[in-house]
C-alpha cells in the first residue's frame, strides 16, 4: 500500500476512534470496527463490539461485527496451525484446527484436515470423533439419512479405538436413542455409567431410556423413517423433562432482588439477562447511568480477565462518589446493586450471587 494511502487510512481512524468515544452510537461503533477489521485488526474489532453490545445490547449490527471479528480471528488462528502442523505435526494441533474448522462450517477443510490426521496418526481416534461431530450436526439440521449413517459409524469407529473415551461414546448413545435404537444406546449408556458412576446425567438418561420400547427394527430403517417423517423419534433428555415454571423463575428472581436491596447501605439493585433488566430500587427507567455503568464494567472486566488469561471476572466492585456498585456474573446472568461506602460487601456479594447461581434457567420476561 502507498505510504499516502496508509497516512490516509490512520487518520480516518484516528477520526472514527474520537467519535466513537464522544459520540457512542451503533452505527460508529460498526465504522471503527469495520475499519479495523480492513487493517486485519479483528482483535480490536472484537473489544469494540462486546464495548458497543454492552451499551446497545439489542443492536444486530454490532452483533454481526462481533461475528466477522472472532470469523476472522479463527481464521487467523488456523492459518498459524497449518503452519505449526507442517513443521511439527502432533494430534493436539489437529484437534484444535478441525474444531475451529468446525466452527467456521469449512466442511470441505475439515475433511481434509482429518484425513491427513488420519494417515499421520492411525491410532489417534480424534479424527473420526471429530468427523463423528460434524456429521452429526448435518444430520441433526436436515434429518438426511445417509448424514446420520455416516455420523453413527465414524463414532462407532472412535469408540472402537478408545473405549474409554467419553464424548464419542456419549455422542453415539445420544444419537442412537433419538432416532430409536433405544437396545443399542441402552448399551452405551451402561458403559458410561462404568465409566463415571457418579455422573447424574447419565444416570437420568439410563433411567429415561429405560422406560421406552424398542421397535427392533435396524438402523438404516430407523434413519430413513426419520428422514420421511423429518422428525427424530425421541426427543432430547432436556427436552423430555418437565419445564420449569416461567411465572415462579420469575417470582424467585424478584424476591431475591427485593432481598438484595433490604440489605443495609443498598439503594438499588438489579438482575441482567441478555437485552432484559429486572430493576429494584431507585432506579429512574431504562436509561439509569447505574445499569449501563453495570453492562460496561462487566464487559470490561470479562474482556480483561480473559486476555490475561486469569479466568473469569465474576465479582467486580466499582468505587466513586455514588459509593461502591457490586457485580455479579455467572454465564448469561448478571446481578449488581448500588450501594453506600460502610456496607458490608462481602454479605452483597454473597447475596447476588446466590441470585445469579439461581436464576441461571429462569425464563426472560
Amino acid at each position: 500500500m502507498h505510504l499516502i494511502q496508509r497516512m490516509k487510512i490512520w487518520k480516518e481512524l484516528r477520526r472514527l476512534e474520537q467519535r466513537a468515544k464522544e459520540q457512542p452510537s451503533p452505527s460508529t461503533f460498526v465504522d471503527l470496527g469495520q475499519v479495523y477489521i480492513n487493517l486485519d485488526l479483528n482483535d480490536k474489532a472484537e473489544g469494540l463490539a462486546e464495548d458497543g453490545l454492552a451499551l446497545f445490547p439489542k443492536s444486530i449490527e454490532l452483533r454481526q461485527l462481533l461475528d466477522c471479528a472472532r470469523r476472522g480471528l479463527r481464521n487467523r488462528r488456523a492459518a498459524e496451525l497449518r503452519a505449526k502442523l507442517t513443521r511439527a505435526p502432533s494430534p493436539k494441533l489437529f484437534r484444535e484446527l478441525a474444531l475451529i474448522q468446525m466452527d467456521l462450517g469449512d466442511s470441505n477443510a475439515l475433511h481434509a484436515t482429518c484425513q491427513q490426521w488420519s494417515l499421520r496418526f492411525p491410532d489417534d481416534a480424534g479424527c473420526w470423533l471429530m468427523l463423528g461431530q460434524a456429521r452429526l450436526t448435518s444430520f441433526y439440521r436436515d434429518l438426511a439419512a445417509r448424514e446420520g449413517q455416516e455420523a453413527v459409524q465414524c463414532l462407532e469407529r472412535a469408540v472402537g479405538m478408545d473405549p474409554k473415551e467419553v464424548q464419542s461414546r456419549r455422542l453415539l448413545s445420544e444419537v442412537l436413542y433419538r432416532v430409536g435404537a433405544v437396545h443399542e444406546a441402552q448399551k452405551h449408556v451402561q458403559v458410561l455409567r462404568e465409566i463415571d458412576p457418579a455422573d447424574q446425567e447419565v444416570e437420568q438418561l439410563l433411567s429415561h431410556i429405560a422406560t421406552l420400547t424398542d421397535t427392533g427394527a435396524e438402523l438404516s430403517v430407523l434413519l430413513d423413517e426419520v428422514e420421511s417423517h423429518g422428525s427424530l423419534r425421541n426427543a432430547s433428555l432436556e427436552a423430555a423433562q418437565p419445564a420449569p415454571s416461567a411465572e415462579n423463575s420469575i417470582s424467585e428472581v424478584r424476591t431475591g432482588l427485593a432481598r438484595v436491596l433490604e440489605l443495609a447501605g443498598v439503594e438499588k439493585a438489579t438482575f441482567i439477562r441478555g437485552s432484559k433488566a429486572m430493576v429494584k430500587g431507585q432506579i429512574k427507567d431504562g436509561r439509569d447511568p447505574f445499569l449501563r455503568i453495570v453492562r460496561v464494567t462487566a464487559k470490561a472486566a470479562h474482556r480483561f480477565a480473559r486476555r490475561l488469561d486469569i479466568g473469569s471476572a465474576s465479582k467486580t466492585i466499582v468505587e466513586g462518589d455514588f459509593g461502591r456498585i457490586c457485580i455479579c456474573v455467572f454465564g448469561e446472568a448478571l446481578a449488581a446493586a448500588q450501594c453506600a461506602s460502610d456496607c458490608d460487601v462481602e454479605l452483597v456479594l454473597s447475596e447476588l450471587q446466590e441470585l445469579v447461581a439461581g436464576a441461571l434457567h429462569a425464563v426472560e420476561e
